[in-house]
């Protein structure tokens, strides 16, 4: 069974979207269903920071030993940090999805589509 944080916001395409310490920043990484699903992650191709991005734009990949699969932005804003430990070690996407497998921060646009995502239970209800 994966770990679905109660305290966590959900996409569709199993991204999860965390509040940060800082003010409209928000973190974005794959859930654990999602990890276990792509198998092991031998490379994450990061969104460009200082982009500007619409939610349900594709951002990034993740790439596994299985396949390459797109990453999307769950939320609209501008990209504004990737974790770079990922170029050295992208198996924190499986090992840590969501410590420090993060994949990127985004600032939140006016219209950002937060609102829109899914709550745990819901995203549960989702993958269950």
């Amino acid at each position: 069974m994966s770990t679905i944080p109660a305290d966590l916001k959900y996409s569709a395409e199993h991204e999860w979207i965390a509040t940060t310490d800082r003010d409209g920043v928000v973190r974005v990484g794959v859930t654990d269903f999602a990890q276990d699903a792509l198998g092991d992650v031998v490379y994450v191709e990061p969104p460009e920071v200082g982009r500007t991005a619409t939610a349900g734009d594709v951002v990034g990949e993740v790439e596994s030993t299985k396949s390459v699969s797109d990453v999307y932005a769950p939320v609209s804003g501008e990209i504004v940090a990737v974790n770079e430990a990922l170029e050295a070690d992208p198996g924190a996407v499986n090992a840590q999805p969501y410590e420090g497998g993060w994949l990127f921060e985004v600032r939140l646009g006016e219209e950002s589509g937060i609102d829109e995502l899914l709550s745990a239970e819901d995203y549960e209800k989702q993958v269950g």
